[in-house]
C-alpha cells in the first residue's frame, strides 16, 4: 500500500502523545509513591487483532511496554473465547507466567470501540506497593514459590460492560497490607482509559476509521522494514557472551546467563542454551519477560527505529525449558529485575563483537531494592516504602556512561528524600555520587550512587539485589565497574548480609542504619588512551580518586590545592603523565 508519509507521521505522533497523556494521568492521580514518585507504571495502545504494540508512553518503564504486548495478546485470546470484547469491559491480571515481571505489577486492559466496532486495545500497568505474601512490599529474597510473594490474579474481568466487580475488589483489599492505597491506584489506572478513548475518538473524527486502520498497519510494517535493513548490514555469524548472577537468594552459587546471537541475512536469532536452571529463590523470570529483556536491549542499540510490534518481528528467541529465564509455576519471580539486567548485558556483550561503535558496556545491572515497612510512630498507620537503585550506565564509543541513571530495564526513579522522610520514620544521612564506581576506559563508565539512612523507630528492612561477585563488565578494552555494596549497622556494629546483597526482614530499631552503594557502568576502550583533560575533570568532580587516577589512567598529579567551592583542586603534569603512559604500554 502507499501511505502519505505526512499523515503517517502525524498519526504516529498523535498516538504517542495519547499514550504520554495516559502516563501523566496515572502518575498524577496515583496514591502510592511507587507510581506517583517512582513512575513505576506504563501505558500503551495495541493492535486489535494481533495485539502488537502500536504506541507507548515515554514516561513508562521499558520492561512493561515490552511485555504488555504478550498480556494483551492473551486477553484478546480469552475475550474471543468469551464471545469477544464488549464496550465497558475491563480486564485485570498480574499472572507472572502469562504476562511477565512479578506479582506487584498489575496490568489492566480495555478495548477501544469506534463506531461500534473494535478499533484498538489499551493497557496500563502499575506497581502496587503490596500484594500480601510473606514480605511487605513483595521483595522476598528467600521466597521459593510464587505464593510466598503475594496473591495471583489470573486474567479476569474487573468491569463487565461497565459494571464493576465489587466482590473482586473486596478480595484484593482483604489480601494486601495497604488496601486503601491499592484501591486508589486501581481507580487511577482504570481512569487512564478515559484519556485514551478521548484522544482516539478525536483522531477518528479527524481522519476516519479506514485511514487510521491503514496507518496502524503501516506503522508496524515500517518498523519491521527498518529493523530488517539494519540487521542485513551486519556480518553473518554467531556471537556469544556469558555473565553470572551472584546467587539466587537461597543457594550461594553463581548462575550463568549465556547467549548465542546468530545473524543471517535480515534475521537475528537469540539462543539462551547453556543458561542455568530454575533458581530455588526469587531470581527467576518468565519466558515473556526474557523476550522483553531482549527487546529492551535491541532498542538501546537501534534507538531510531519506532517502537511497535514490527520492530521485533525480525528477531526470534529460543529460551530452553527449565531455566531461570523460562520460569513456570510455582517458581518465585519477585527478583526478576536482576536476571533481566543480566539478559540485557549479555545481549550487549555479544553484539559488541560486531557493533562496537553502537553497543554500550554493561550497565550497573541490579535494582538493589531496599524495602522498608512497619507502623509509623506518629500516625499509627502501616507503611511500606520501596527504594530502587540508580546507578551508572556503560560507556560507548560515543560518550562516557550516564551517571546516576535509572535502571534501563525499568527506568524507576528514586523517591525524593524529602517525601520519603515525610512518609516514613527514617532520616537520610547522605545521598551522593559513588566515587571510583565507574569502569575505567577511553570513555569512562557512569558512576553509581550511594546512600544511607537511619531509622527513627522500629522498622523491618529487606534487600534484594545482585552484582556483588560479578561486577558490570567493560568492552573493547574497558575495565569493569565497582560492584554492589550493602552494609547494615545494628547493635553498634557494621555487617554485610551472608549473601552480600540479599537480606530478608531484618528488624531495625531506632538508631540502626543501612548503607548501600550501586555499581557503576563498564568502561569502553583502553583507559591509558583517555584524554588527560577528561581524567582531570573526573578528578575535580569527585568521580575518581587521585589514587585510582594514577593506577587506572596512568596520570601524574602535579598539584593538590586546598578545597574551595568552585576552585579545581587538582592539576596534572601532562609531560610526566604521557611518559608514564608510554612506559606502561611499552611505547617509551
Amino acid at each position: 500500500m502507499t501511505m502519505d508519509p505526512v499523515t503517517l507521521a502525524v498519526v504516529r505522533g498523535s498516538l504517542e502523545q495519547i499514550a504520554d497523556e495516559m502516563d501523566l494521568q496515572l502518575i498524577h492521580a496515583a496514591i502510592s509513591p511507587i507510581i506517583s514518585e517512582t513512575n513505576d507504571c506504563a501505558n500503551g495502545i495495541f493492535h486489535p487483532v494481533t495485539g502488537e504494540t502500536i504506541a507507548q508512553g515515554r514516561y513508562g518503564l521499558p520492561v512493561f511496554l515490552a511485555y504488555m504486548q504478550f498480556t494483551v495478546q492473551k486477553v484478546i485470546e480469552l475475550a474471543h473465547e468469551d464471545g469477544g470484547f464488549k464496550p465497558g469491559d475491563v480486564w485485570i491480571m498480574n499472572d507472572t507466567y502469562l504476562g511477565g515481571s512479578h506479582l506487584q505489577d498489575v496490568q489492566i486492559i480495555a478495548p477501544v470501540f469506534v463506531e461500534g466496532e473494535l478499533f484498538a486495545v489499551m493497557a496500563t500497568t502499575g506497581h502496587w506497593m503490596d500484594m500480601g505474601g510473606n514480605v511487605p512490599g513483595g521483595w522476598a529474597p528467600r521466597a521459593t514459590e510464587i505464593h510466598q510473594e503475594g496473591i495471583v490474579i489470573p486474567p479476569v474481568k474487573l468491569y463487565e460492560e461497565g459494571k464493576l466487580n465489587k466482590a473482586l475488589v473486596a478480595m484484593f483489599k482483604a489480601n494486601v497490607r495497604l488496601p486503601n492505597e491499592i484501591a486508589g491506584d486501581m481507580a487511577a489506572m482504570v481512569n487512564v482509559f478515559t484519556v485514551g478513548n478521548r484522544g482516539i475518538e478525536a483522531l477518528v473524527k479527524k481522519y476516519g476509521r479506514p485511514v487510521l486502520t491503514d496507518c496502524l498497519n503501516e506503522m508496524i510494517a515500517y518498523s519491521e522494514r527498518q529493523m530488517r535493513s539494519y540487521i542485513a548490514e551486519l556480518p553473518d555469524g554467531t556471537y556469544t557472551w556469558e555473565d553470572f548472577i551472584d546467587n539466587d537468594g537461597i543457594v550461594d552459587e553463581p548462575i550463568p546467563v549465556k547467549i548465542a546471537i546468530t545473524v543471517k541475512g535480515d534475521h537475528m536469532h537469540f539462543d539462551f542454551t547453556g543458561t542455568g536452571p530454575r533458581a530455588r529463590g526469587p531470581l527467576n523470570m518468565s519466558r515473556n519477560t526474557t523476550l522483553s529483556s531482549c527487546f529492551v536491549a535491541i532498542k538501546h542499540i537501534f534507538p531510531d527505529v519506532p517502537v511497535n510490534g514490527g520492530t521485533f518481528r525480525p528477531i526470534s528467541i529460543h529460551v530452553p525449558d527449565g531455566t531461570l529465564l523460562s520460569a513456570e509455576y510455582p517458581a518465585a519471580c519477585g527478583g526478576y529485575l536482576d536476571p533481566m539486567g543480566r539478559v540485557i548485558d549479555v545481549v550487549f556483550g555479544a553484539l559488541s563483537k560486531i557493533l562496537p561503535d553502537k553497543t554500550p558496556a554493561a550497565f550497573f545491572g541490579t535494582i538493589g531494592v531496599v524495602a522498608i515497612s512497619g507502623t509509623h510512630p506518629r500516625s499509627k498507620n502501616y507503611f511500606v516504602g520501596v527504594f530502587p537503585y540508580p546507578g551508572g550506565y556503560g560507556a560507548t564509543r560515543a560518550s562516557d556512561g550516564l551517571i546516576n541513571g535509572t535502571p534501563p530495564q525499568s527506568m524507576a526513579n528514586f523517591m525524593s528524600l524529602e517525601m520519603s522522610e515525610h512518609r516514613f520514620p527514617l532520616r537520610f544521612d547522605y545521598f551522593r555520587i559513588r566515587e571510583n564506581s565507574g569502569g575505567a576506559g577511553w570513555h569512562r563508565g557512569g558512576c553509581g550512587t550511594e546512600y544511607g539512612f537511619t531509622t527513627l523507630s522500629d522498622t523491618t528492612v529487606s534487600v534484594l539485589g545482585d552484582r556483588v561477585d560479578y561486577a558490570p563488565f567493560g568492552i573493547c578494552g574497558g575495565a569493569s565497574a565497582d560492584s554492589n555494596s550493602v552494609t547494615f549497622h545494628t547493635k553498634g556494629r557494621d555487617w554485610q548480609p551472608e549473601l552480600r546483597s540479599k537480606q530478608e526482614k531484618e528488624e531495625l530499631v531506632a538508631g540502626d542504619s543501612i548503607r548501600v552503594g550501586s555499581p557503576g557502568g563498564g568502561g569502553y576502550g583502553n583507559p591509558l588512551e583517555r584524554e588527560l583533560d577528561a581524567v582531570l575533570l573526573d578528578l575535580n568532580r569527585g568521580y575518581i580518586s587521585p589514587e585510582k587516577a594514577a593506577e587506572l589512567y596512568g596520570v601524574v598529579i602535579a598539584q593538590v590545592l586546598p578545597a574551595h567551592a568552585g576552585t579545581p583542586r587538582y592539576q596534572l603534569d601532562a609531560a610526566a603523565s604521557q611518559k608514564q603512559r608510554a612506559q606502561r604500554t611499552g611505547k617509551a
